[in-house]
């Protein structure tokens, strides 16, 4: 029985492996393996799984199935073959030549075997002969470098760009490696010159990208320590430099090797974990070192944004992040609560508050119980109270930078800790203290308290006669801008509900025109004018202000300006403000007879703002396009800040979703590269912005040119996120534009299609055609007609058991017009490519002769056409399937089409007749017709 229950799941594995379901037959075949098979039969599982994973290209794991047939059986020539596929593509050529020589020995007269060795033999000449050439030009290069003589020279100049390029290469970094590069390279680092300097970091990119042994070797001969502290160079080139590598060094640590030489894979063991675990505590420990710049302190903070936190949270190892906490989480708070810059404190940039604020809130979600987060609010109040309590006024106000870090970031946490005792109380009093400094902390800290639930009522009691007070007496901008902000979040409580204003009619465009006023004043600095921005952020709920703020060319160019300026910061409140003039918040329709009930209950109803009607979004949508809002956002979309956040690109792609709404706007969006923007922000983000950005990019395919939209190998990058709008969980109407626009991409080109089908969305597609949505069925059909044109595709159709042929037959005779012309092209299309398939069509369904014939007859010169051309098909693959047709009334048909005008349609008929003839079926007319 269980030798049997084996056979079958191989079996069944085999039929899957033919249809393209690589994962399915996997399944199948592991299934099979634990059922005891016998020695043999587990050698061809094992054969089977690695031409699985060589299909799936996880070429290691083929590697090792194919090792383990060889085991059961050692002749095995098949398996051996797989080997050296899979050993070739990682890129141990040596060790695959030995196996392909084997294959050649069992079957010396097998011609594949044979081109696979001559082919392999050269490129393993060609490594040789590349190795051989470069050792004399590695030496040669770091001679020059390391000479004082060449000291900026050209040929120095051109020495390093040699060695960097060099690098790129994968056997290129390994000859560099192999010939004492590293220790030639510290010795580059040392020499303190910029350009040598930036040669050497560039260079070490090459040796370590995805090669785990390389660099660990690399890191114990520079020194973990030495390596970080670089980030902290006042040169701001060295440092990005510096903070490329080490981002190359987390990947190779976490990911270990990917691709390339492994010559020296193993040769050092180490443990990943534990040298990851050395590198982030080095970087902690920058952060609170005196003396860094304060960029190299923001790269810090971007490289643990990036390393520590899960990047999955279907992964349940957070057990990094929850180190980070207890080792880390009082020296990133210590950078988010840096109140100034004199001498001997933390030197600070305008966006290393923003990024400390980024860094809490990543490593708060990242907790998985209220055990963690009790934990991690507890190491936070405690550092407060340790700075509010007995540190005099420099204390109290770091304790209060922090509560405004935190409430920035994980804001249940800064919720938290407002709660302390006289947190609030000290807040409020420094709004009214004579020093610019004192002030500026503790309105910020109010502003950023404005907006949470818990303390909103307590501030709009308590804080905006102050803000008032300090708007209108304070001779200091930075303080008026900061007041100003402040009135305009508690301005805006009621969000876009118009009875909702908590300021009296015209206050808010009053606001609105001073912020407007500051933002376009270039005297001020950009980390004040961001404050105006916020202020605009918040006021535009409000549809008079959007109204205003579209009118205003110069308020917008401003806009755009900062939000390309290295003041990161602002690109939240300009996203913001961009989501709430564009209305692409998500707002619901409030039910009817809710409305009637509420109003019966005395209860709020919220009410639209007049101008926030269809046709005032669609005219501001067309001041923003024409101001040049997508090169801007383009732009924002381009930052590697960490202020970049998934919320924020969730911001940007529902901008982007109601820019391309109109069919008219998208060549604009298009024109000024807002298609390659959409591309990274469907592809990372929250799941709502990527599932927005998606859907604007199938906007963009199905109305514009996707090769012109989607230059180079950029078109096939948005496969996958059109295949994402294809799961249940969206709408009818993303689900029906995304089938549209994958039809357009099938139509292109056959490696496009190939893509289509590698994301598994040929399933998908089938689901949508038996959908009730007449507009999303037909969508689905013509899809599929195109995907037709591929083998794979026609091999499901040809596969025994199914009702794929059924469906399109039944498809070509309904009402649907538009349906019938995508279903009859799929069955002409199927029917001329697998003439097979014609001997089926009459099996599917008693109903396929009439279809045939109303195909035939139909008004419709395509839909005759498409008929016309399955009857033909039909006709050459068996005369017995002409015998039917000429025996019925399509002969009659036929005959009348053969006699029309010139057309496609009467050379098809014609040559079904003269098939018919030759068949001895029909006898021609005395003029031969």
């Amino acid at each position: 029985m269980t030798a049997s229950a084996a056979e079958q799941l191989r079996k069944e594995g085999n039929e899957l492996f033919k249809c393209g379901d690589y994962e399915g037959a996997l399944t199948a075949y592991t299934q099979a393996l634990g059922l005891g098979a016998t020695p043999q039969d587990q050698a061809i599982l094992h054969r089977n799984r690695a031409a699985c994973h060589l299909k799936l290209e996880d070429y290691d794991k083929a590697e090792t199935e194919a090792s383990k047939a060889i085991e059961k059986d050692g002749g095995d020539v098949k398996a051996l073959y797989r080997r050296s596929q899979a050993l070739e593509k990682l890129g141990r050529l040596d060790q695959a030549v030995l196996d392909l020589q084997r294959c050649v020995s069992l079957e010396p007269k097998n011609k594949v075997f044979q081109e696979a060795l001559r082919n392999i033999g050269g490129q393993i000449q060609e490594k040789v002969r590349y190795m051989s050439s470069t050792d004399a030009k590695v030496e040669q290069m770091f001679q020059i470098l390391l000479d004082p003589q060449e000291k900026g020279t050209e040929k120095k100049q051109k020495a390093s760009q040699n060695l960097v390029v060099l690098a790129r290469e994968d056997a290129g970094a390994e000859k560099i490696f192999q010939s004492n590069g590293v220790q030639l390279l510290q010795r580059l680092l040392d020499t303190g010159e910029a350009d040598l300097m930036l040669a050497a970091l560039r260079t070490l990119v090459g040796i370590c990208s995805e090669h785990q042994s390389r660099t660990v070797a690399t890191l114990s001969v520079l020194g973990t320590r030495r390596v970080v502290s670089l980030l902290g160079v006042e040169n701001q080139a060295v440092s990005l430099a510096a903070c490329h590598l080490l981002q190359v060094i987390f990947d190779a640590l976490k990911e270990g090797v990917k691709k390339g030489f492994r010559g020296k894979e193993g040769a050092i063991i180490v443990d990943p974990a534990r040298e990851l675990k050395v590198l982030i505590s080095n970087l902690l420990d920058l952060l609170t070192e005196v003396g860094v710049s304060g960029q190299g302190r923001d790269n810090a903070l971007t490289l643990l944004i990036k390393a520590v936190p899960r990047k999955s949270l279907k992964d349940p190892n957070n057990s990094l992040t929850l180190w980070v906490i207890d080792q880390g989480l009082k020296k990133i708070l210590e950078v988010g609560g840096s109140v100034q810059e004199p001498p001997g404190e933390l030197a600070v940039t305008t966006n290393s508050r923003m990024s400390a604020s980024v860094l809490l809130s990543k490593l708060f979600d990242d907790l998985k119980c209220d055990a963690e987060r009790e934990n991690f609010h507890r190491l936070c109040e405690n550092y407060i109270k340790s700075w509010f309590e007995g540190q005099g006024l420099a204390g109290k106000l770091q304790a209060i930078q922090t509560v405004s870090c935190l409430l920035q970031g994980p804001c249940e946490a800064g919720n938290r800790a407002l709660e302390l005792s006289g947190v609030m109380e000290s807040v409020m009093a420094l709004c009214a203290s004579e020093q610019e400094e004192e002030q500026l902390v503790a309105v910020e800290a109010l502003i950023h308290a404005a907006g949470k639930a818990k303390r909103a009522s307590f501030i709009t009691a308590n804080g905006v006669s102050l803000l008032k007070d300090l708007y209108k007496r304070s001779e200091k901008d930075s303080i008026r801008i900061r007041a100003l902000v402040g009135l305009c979040k508690l301005g805006s409580a009621g969000g876009t509900d118009f009875s909702m204003k908590q300021f009296a009619e015209g206050s808010t465009l009053k606001l609105a025109k001073q912020c407007r006023k500051w933002l376009c004043n270039d005297q001020i600095d950009a980390g004040t004018r961001r404050w105006a921005v916020e202020g605009l952020a918040y006021l535009t709920f409000d549809a008079d202000v959007k109204e205003e703020f579209v009118e205003d060319e110069a308020a917008l160019k401003a806009l755009f300006q900062l939000s390309r300026s290295e003041e990161r910061s602002v690109l939240f409140a300009v996203a913001s403000a961009l989501v709430n003039c564009t209305n692409s918040y998500d707002c619901e329709e409030p039910d009817p007879k809710m409305v009637e009930l509420a109003k019966y209950a005395k209860q709020h109803v919220p009410e639209q703002h007049p101008k926030d009607k269809p046709a005032f979004v669609r005219a501001r949508v067309k001041k923003l396009l024409e101001a040049g809002v997508v090169s801007a956002m383009t732009c924002m979309v381009k930052t590697e800040s960490p202020v970049l956040t998934s919320a924020c690109r969730e911001l940007l792609s529902r901008v982007f979703l109601a820019l391309v709404d109109e069919v008219e706007d998208r060549g604009t969006v298009v024109a000024q590269g807002g298609g390659k923007a959409l591309l990274p922000l469907a592809l990372e983000g929250t799941d709502v912005g990527q599932t927005k950005a998606a859907q604007a990019l199938a906007k963009l395919t199905i109305t514009s040119n996707p090769e012109m939209t989607f230059p180079g190998e950029r078109i096939y990058e948005v496969v996958r996120p059109l295949v994402s709008l294809l799961h249940l969980n969206c709408s009818g109407l993303q689900n029906f534009e995304a089938l549209m626009a994958l039809t357009n991409l099938a139509g292109i080109s056959e490696r496009l299609r190939q893509k289509i089908l590698k994301e598994k969305a040929v399933p998908m597609i089938e689901g949508y055609m038996f959908e009730e949505h007449e507009m999303i069925r037909r969508a689905a059909t013509e899809c599929m007609c195109n995907l037709a044109m591929s083998k794979e595709v026609q091999d499901l159709f040809e596969a025994k058991g199914n009702d794929r042929l059924k469906l399109l037959v039944l498809y070509s005779g309904e009402e649907d017009e538009l349906l019938r012309r995508a279903a009859a092209g799929g069955l002409a299309m199927l029917t001329s490519m697998r003439p097979s398939l014609c001997s089926r069509v009459p099996q599917v369904t008693t109903h396929w002769l009439e279809i045939l014939q109303a195909l035939l007859l139909s008004p419709n010169q395509e839909l005759q056409h498409r008929g016309v051309v399955v009857a033909l098909n039909m006709v050459e693959a068996s005369k017995e399937i002409a015998g039917t047709l000429m025996e019925s009334e399509v002969l009659e048909i036929l005959s009348v089409l053969a006699k029309g005008k010139e057309s496609p349609v009467r050379r098809a008929a014609a040559a079904c007749l003269g098939k018919a003839v030759e068949y001895g079926l029909i006898k021609a007319n005395r003029d031969g017709e």
